[in-house]
This record gives structure tokens, C-alpha cells and sequence, in this order.
């Protein structure tokens, strides 16, 4: 994937994407660059735009301000057929069967209905929902049926698939399943788009992702950039409870979890150790940590969006 950023190495682009409901800017000036073969995630609060940003990549909705790219189409509507969608909001026909369902989702993207069904069939045993593909969508329940909408946006086999929020509402051995699904469709050659406020699955998932908040997008890069606008942080653990320890520790270090926790300083972690061997304290356990996405998100849109991050 050497090359990411390049025009033509990229599956969707957009430049200041702008869109007001009203007099509200919900999008305010976002640009997305989408590497081909990349799972991508766009993250934020909810209400935070990122719904909105994803129909307007889409061309579901038009822009008030911007440019977009779809698969090389500056009209996304022209490769509609190579894109599957997840829409946040879910609905199947609850007389179908899941396998008719899927394969009816793939002759609506120009799949022929035998490919369709023989397809269908695979992937419900890909996904261990074989027993599932003669019962009717109302017999299923909530997160089969949202699987099976899955199923249907990939079964066309399209060079992006579109994900809004496609963990809500799934338990746990579904969120599993669609994981699985993700990481095949990525093997498979697919690019990957998806939204989320989890940050979880997006450290999992996400080779590159966009933060979005207030409508305008806070960050881009990968995990481990997000992480690394951090310091990484020590827990050192005292031998026999050294109290006289606090004098040696760097001035932020605070009592946590029986021991002492504080960012690393800029002496590194060598230096740190011979200072505690010099002033004769004894070590019970040291270790590094790195901030989790969790935190980065929470410093790069602000403590206000604390509560909205599952």
C-alpha cells in the first residue's frame, strides 16, 4: 500500500466538503483521503457529521461546498454499482428469506439472481449463519438481521463498502462476525469506509482514520498518530511500599493502583531506572503504557466529548 495520499491510489477524496441544515454548518470544510485496499475509519461524538459526510461522499445527498471523488468519479452516482452501503438506518423486506434477501440486494447493484442466491449461500456459511438462509427476515433477530443487510452490500463483491455505524446494536458474537467480515472484504481487494463512535473496533480495524467533531474533521493519520500525540505513561511499583520514593518520581507522578503512575520523562526510561538504583530504591515492577485511542480522541476533540465515546 505504498503510496498512500497519491490521487490515484486513493478510493474516495473529498476537499471541504461543506453542508448546512438551516443556518448550521453540520459539515463545515472536511476533506477524507481513502487509500484502495485501506480500512478506513471516520470517527466522532455523536451528531458530530459524520452520517452526513458519508451521503455526501456517496452522492446521496449534494454538498453546499466541496469536491469528491468516488472510485475515480467526480459523480458518485456513476459508481454506484461498484459501492455497497450500510445505512445507520436498517430495513429489509420482513417476508423475504435471508438468502433471497441478500441475493436480491445484489441484482438491485446489477448482479444476475443465480450468482446472487449461490453467493448468498456462501456467505451465510462464511459467516455461520447457514442455518438461517430459508427463515424469514421476522424470524431473525435484530443483529442476524442486520448481518444479513451486511451480506447483501458485499455480495455483489464492490471495490468499496460503506459502513454507517455498523456495530450499533450488535452483541457481542455479532460484532465479532462483522469484524471477521471486514477483514475479509479488505483481503479480498475491497476498500473499506466505515463510521463509528466505538473507538475500540477502530483501533482493532483501522489502518487510517478521520476524527470528526463539530463538523469539522480534528485529525487524520493513523492509530498509532493519534496514540502518539500523547506521552506514554510509567506505573512503577515500589518494592515493600517505599514511601520515600515520592522525592526521586517525577513532579506530575501520582498514587494509582499501589504504586506510582507518570508520563515518562524526557531522560527515558534508562535514566529513570539508574536515578532509582542511585538513590538505593528498590523496584517491584515498571512498565510503559501507551495511551489508548480512547484517550487520544478525548484530547484531539476535547473532554466534552467524553461522554458520547462508548
Amino acid at each position: 500500500m505504498r503510496g498512500w495520499g497519491l490521487a490515484n491510489d486513493l478510493a474516495v477524496s473529498a476537499t471541504g466538503l461543506v453542508k448546512k441544515f438551516g443556518t448550521r454548518n453540520v459539515v463545515d470544510g472536511v476533506d477524507i483521503a481513502v487509500p484502495r485496499g485501506a480500512v478506513y475509519g471516520v470517527l466522532g461524538p455523536n451528531g458530530a457529521g459524520k452520517t452526513t459526510t458519508l451521503r455526501m461522499l456517496l452522492g446521496i445527498i449534494e454538498p453546499d461546498g466541496g469536491t469528491r471523488t468516488l472510485l475515480g468519479c467526480t459523480h458518485p452516482r456513476d459508481a454506484s454499482d461498484r459501492v455497497g452501503y450500510l445505512p445507520e438506518e436498517r430495513g429489509l423486506y420482513p417476508a423475504m428469506k435471508a438468502r433471497e434477501a441478500i441475493a436480491f440486494m445484489g441484482a438491485l447493484r446489477g448482479l444476475d439472481w443465480a450468482t446472487g442466491r449461490k453467493r448468498a449461500g456462501a456467505l451465510l456459511e462464511a459467516t455461520g449463519l447457514e442455518h438461517a438462509a430459508d427463515s424469514k427476515i421476522r424470524k431473525l433477530s435484530k443483529g442476524m438481521a442486520q448481518l444479513v443487510q451486511l451480506l447483501g452490500s458485499v455480495v455483489h463483491q464492490p471495490d468499496l463498502l460503506v459502513l454507517d455505524e455498523p456495530f450499533s446494536g450488535l452483541d457481542p458474537v455479532n460484532q465479532e462476525r462483522l469484524e471477521a467480515l471486514i477483514y475479509a472484504e479488505r483481503d479480498r481487494g475491497a476498500t473499506v469506509l466505515f463510521s463509528t463512535h466505538v473507538m475500540a473496533h477502530a483501533e482493532r480495524l483501522c489502518d487510517r482514520l478521520a476524527i470528526i467533531a463539530g463538523g469539522k474533521r480534528r485529525f487524520e493519520g493513523t492509530v498509532a498518530d493519534a496514540r502518539g500525540l500523547l506521552p506514554q505513561r510509567v506505573h512503577y511499583l515500589p518494592k515493600d511500599g517505599d514511601a520515600a520514593v515520592a522525592s526521586t518520581l517525577p513532579v506530575d507522578a501520582v498514587r494509582e493502583d499501589g504504586g506510582w503512575r507518570f508520563e515518562l520523562p524526557a531522560e527515558g526510561i534508562e535514566g529513570l531506572l539508574g536515578r532509582l538504583i542511585a538513590a538505593g530504591h528498590g523496584i517491584a515492577g515498571l512498565s510503559i503504557e501507551r495511551p489508548g485511542l480512547h484517550e487520544a480522541f478525548v484530547h484531539i476533540v476535547g473532554r466534552d466529548a467524553l461522554e458520547a465515546v462508548a
